[in-house]
């Protein structure tokens, strides 16, 4: 039975049926609170009602703080989820309840993040985290009757594919440019970037003593290495270069005034500042469609064209899709020209 009384400035709806938990509402107008009470009613009586109360009370903020703190630290990469959800936190969204949140809100999200020059697969990551948001609320927070609103407009596509390589003469110019700077482990992480074809994460995350010099190995602990296709092989051969380069590096720091030890990073530095070096480097050379990433398509493209099968590239790599590895191989036909005969 449906009860409507006047509140002060509002009008106030509560439904009373047996089998179910009282709800209430209030509305602007006695004529609303009717037309809610009537709609509940309904559902009861065809046995389709959902209790909506705790979605309706729920802020995306308090949503995302409920994220951050149950689903986040599951993640893969929590610090990325959080640089996300710190992002829609900063928004207007944020303050709306999620039950009134609709498909033309997060598109306009979409088309703003695209007028400030954003990457597509960033959008699409930042609103992933928003649909599987509402999943999460709806599938495990007793939100039944939530829809989610993300399925009602068109996601970004990924990120475009890139083919960029050294072109010629690029290598030694910007070598050079490195080799001259203040950080003396900028131009080694440039010729173990092309090497080894690691990320720049595990490349700058080397450790002494996994590698083994005399062998010419490195050998990645269970730790270090992650899953899917950002991860690491088990066992890195070395080819002579880096080999020579990691020899370099070694006696340096022997014969240097500093001590090292085993666990001691390989290269000590941070990523950002080789790759503030990097990026002066580029500019005055005036390359400006380079990236530090490219060198790994370079190593990868590298690798087939010293005659490897693509399993033996992928062990190296440690991709664990050929179809990614094939997003990273970029054969350069002239040389081609001497296998075709």
């Amino acid at each position: 039975m449906a009860y409507i009384a006047q509140r002060g400035a509002y009008w106030r709806a509560e439904v009373r049926r047996r089998g179910f938990k009282p709800t209430y509402r209030t509305f602007d107008t006695r004529l609303l609170a009717q037309q809610w009470a009537r709609k509940i009613e309904s559902e009861m009586d065809a046995g389709i009602y959902i209790d909506r109360s705790e979605a309706e009370r729920t802020t995306l903020r308090e949503a995302l703080e409920r994220y951050r703190q149950e689903i986040v630290p599951s993640k893969r990469h929590p610090t990325q989820e959080n640089g996300r959800i710190q992002r829609w936190l900063a928004t207007e969204l944020a303050y709306r309840g999620i039950t009134s949140l609709r498909g033309v809100d997060f598109a306009r999200y979409r088309d703003a993040r695209r007028g400030e020059g954003k990457a597509e697969n960033t959008i699409r990551l930042e609103l992933q985290l928003l649909s599987h948001l509402f999943e999460t609320a709806r599938k495990e927070w007793g939100m039944e009757g939530l829809a989610n609103p993300l399925k009602n407009i068109r996601k970004p596509g990924g990120s475009a594919a890139r083919d960029r390589r050294l072109g010629d003469g690029e290598y030694d110019a910007i070598r050079a440019q490195l080799e001259f700077s203040t950080n003396r482990y900028a131009a080694p992480a440039f010729d173990l970037a092309i090497e080894t074809a690691l990320r720049k994460g595990s490349l700058f995350s080397l450790r002494w003593e996994w590698i083994d010099l005399p062998r010419r190995m490195i050998r990645f602990p269970a730790e270090a290495r992650r899953a899917a296709n950002k991860g690491v092989p088990p066992v890195l051969p070395l080819s002579r270069r880096a080999h020579s380069v990691l020899t370099t590096l070694r006696a340096s720091c022997g014969l240097g005034a500093e001590t090292w030890t085993d666990s001691d990073h390989v290269l000590k530095t941070t990523p950002n500042a080789v790759l503030l070096v990097w990026s002066r480097a580029l500019a005055k050379l005036q390359i400006d469609d380079l990236r530090w990433h490219d060198l790994r398509h370079e190593a990868v493209s590298r690798l087939f064209e010293k005659g490897l099968h693509p399993m033996e590239v992928a062990s190296i790599s440690g991709h664990r899709s050929m179809q990614m590895l094939k997003r990273y191989t970029h054969l350069k036909p002239e040389n081609l020209l001497d296998r075709l005969g």
